[in-house]
């Protein structure tokens, strides 16, 4: 009597744990349908959204302003001392690569460092890169706006001179002409593969 009551304890509580994970896969169910819906109404974006900044000649420039047109976006800053002039500069031979086609996209270079990134001080900076790409700052309200939309880090580093440096997500993002992300393009990525993305980008042959 003893073996067949304790056996039948185990068989019990395997029945208890079948319940308990098809109640869970049926809310699961049930939120995705009440969920998903709403999602697909609002054509939620994982990356990107509206931002309002300054360019490198003063001018404002709005996400609303690149419709139509298909560009890519990178944070940095102009103090950075490798990755974001590396970027720059591998930017730069990639829309050589383009040629024509170049005049079909925008590249933003937006400054997580708004500070010391004044636009005069961009447009000195950005002179040494392709005319293709556009310096843009802003107050610090502003660059936290559009960092949230493109779901990236940065963070003010003091260093032992007194003065700081910034760390921040090196990742460039490709958006299309309706401003939805595309695809994104990795620190030091190689050539070929930049480019093949930029021209799929921007409907060119890859």
């Amino acid at each position: 009597m003893t073996t067949t009551a304790n056996s039948a304890r185990p068989a019990r509580g395997l029945g208890s744990i079948i319940a308990l994970a098809c109640l869970a896969l049926m809310l699961v169910g049930i939120t995705a349908m009440l969920v998903w819906p709403r999602l697909v109404q609002r054509n939620v974006s994982p990356i990107g959204g509206p931002f309002t900044l300054t360019t490198q000649t003063g001018e404002k420039l709005s996400d609303a302003d690149l419709r139509g047109k298909p560009f890519a976006i990178v944070f940095g800053f102009t103090r950075c001392p490798e990755v974001c002039p590396t970027t720059l500069w591998e930017t730069t031979e990639a829309l050589k690569t383009l040629g024509p086609d170049a005049d079909k996209l925008r590249v933003l270079f937006v400054s997580v460092d708004p500070t010391r990134d004044t636009p005069e001080f961009m447009a000195r900076y950005l002179q040494s890169f392709d005319k293709h790409i556009t310096g843009l700052t802003g107050t610090e309200a502003e660059i936290a706006a559009i960092g949230k939309e493109y779901r990236i880090y940065y963070r003010k580093v003091p260093t032992d001179d007194g003065d700081y440096t910034m760390d921040h997500t090196a990742t460039m993002f490709l958006m299309d002409a309706e401003g939805q992300f595309s695809g994104t393009i990795s620190y030091g990525e190689e050539m070929a593969m930049r480019v093949q993305k930029l021209r799929r980008l921007i409907g060119g042959s890859a």
